[in-house]
């Protein structure tokens, strides 16, 4: 980087841990050049608040700096965004989920800078819930999309560094590609042993508790379910309608989850999915993080709603995520297999000794080859 044109990837949780922005950080900087933004889903200050909303590109008014929206016109950086830059610096809070967009943003810096003769350098952060847990199946790729660019299990416990590190070697080998590693970052730390500030790295994730269940959670964005966007706890909160309660828990029970209870509801979504209407539900209350299985509860949810609520059209219907012909719940879980499993009234525990199954080889396979750290 030194002496160099920097184009800066970020978010509002870019921040260290004096909670001063990364772009604040780098226009003190003598070293290199800042010369652009370029900001992810939910925009590069996180103002936009729903999922699936686009943005476009503006002139920051602090600095005069040009910021290139990674998720409106175009989600791959245009040769013309980067004529005037030698490097890009990806600087953004993941948060363990194949899901998450952000890992995919960098796949598209990643791409851009290998066709057009730049360099990338990742600054590498925590993975909050932790590097030592893997969970769920891994992406077939007949289901890619923006949710899922490539083979990764659902909860892959890497660091965003690490992943790009996969990427680049898996991928792009010809990239001139560095990760710049934490100091004292173990794997088995959880964002709130790390004594850094959380900050919201999109505006419905809010905590570390949001992410603790979204690996799992964020499977109810396939589905005609809330999951509990347009409430004070996204994620963690989630009903319909539809939904007794009462009747939800106690088949929810009977599953013998680890590490989690379920707490009974009612709520009334302010925007997104039943805006305004009364909704049965429940609240998810994790009592022990490291045995509590996050996708496995989503599963379990998706396949209690759907054995009490048979008549109800459960599966949302595409477009989703510039996926105009797939299942979102397929793309979201990887394949369709999951979906069917569901449908035709496979057991939880055998389902989830097919995705272990995919987990497990992964990991042996090639997660263990691009980790980071001990």
């Amino acid at each position: 980087m030194k002496g160099a044109r920097v184009g800066l990837v970020v978010h509002p949780a870019s921040v260290n841990k004096k909670l001063e922005h990364a772009a604040d950080v780098a226009l003190k900087s003598n070293k290199f050049r800042l010369n652009a933004f370029f900001g992810p889903q939910h925009g590069i200050r996180g103002e936009t608040q729903d999922n699936m909303i686009e943005w476009e590109g503006f002139i920051d008014k602090k600095t005069g700096l040009p910021v290139y929206s990674l998720y409106g016109r175009t989600r791959k950086p245009e040769p013309e965004m980067l004529k005037d830059i030698d490097v890009v610096v990806v600087d953004m809070q993941d948060v363990g989920s194949r899901y998450y967009t952000f890992i995919w943003t960098m796949e598209f810096c990643m791409q851009a800078c290998l066709e057009n003769n730049k360099s990338v350098v990742i600054l590498d952060r925590p993975n909050p819930i932790g590097g030592h847990i893997t969970e769920g199946p891994v992406l077939d790729m007949n289901y890619t999309s923006f949710v899922g660019q490539r083979p990764l299990p659902v909860r892959h416990g890497m660091t965003i560094g690490e992943i790009g590190n996969y990427l680049r070697n898996e991928f792009y080998p010809s990239l001139n590609f560095h990760v710049i590693s934490m100091k004292g970052w173990k794997r088995k730390m959880w964002f709130d042993n790390t004594k850094l500030p959380w900050v919201l790295p999109s505006p419905n994730m809010p905590t570390l508790d949001t992410a603790i269940v979204y690996p799992g959670m964020c499977l109810l964005e396939g589905t005609m379910l809330s999951e509990g966007r347009g409430t004070t706890r996204p994620f963690e909160i989630f009903g319909a309608p539809f939904i007794n309660p009462d009747a939800l828990i106690k088949r929810l029970d009977e599953f013998k989850l680890q590490g989690v209870k379920f707490r009974p509801m009612y709520f009334q979504p302010t925007f997104q999915k039943h805006a305004g209407k009364l909704c049965g539900g429940a609240h998810i209350h994790v009592t022990n993080r490291e045995k509590f299985k996050p996708f496995k509860t989503g599963v379990a949810i998706l396949k209690a709603i759907h054995e009490l609520y048979s008549k109800e059209d459960l599966w949302k219907q595409p477009p989703y995520e510039y996926e105009t012909e797939k299942m979102p719940i397929d793309i979201l879980a990887g394949s369709d297999r999951l979906r069917n499993d569901i449908e035709i009234g496979v057991d939880l525990d055998k389902m989830e000794k097919w995705w272990s199954e995919e987990c497990y080889l992964f990991a042996k396979n090639k997660r263990k080859s691009y980790l980071l750290y001990d």
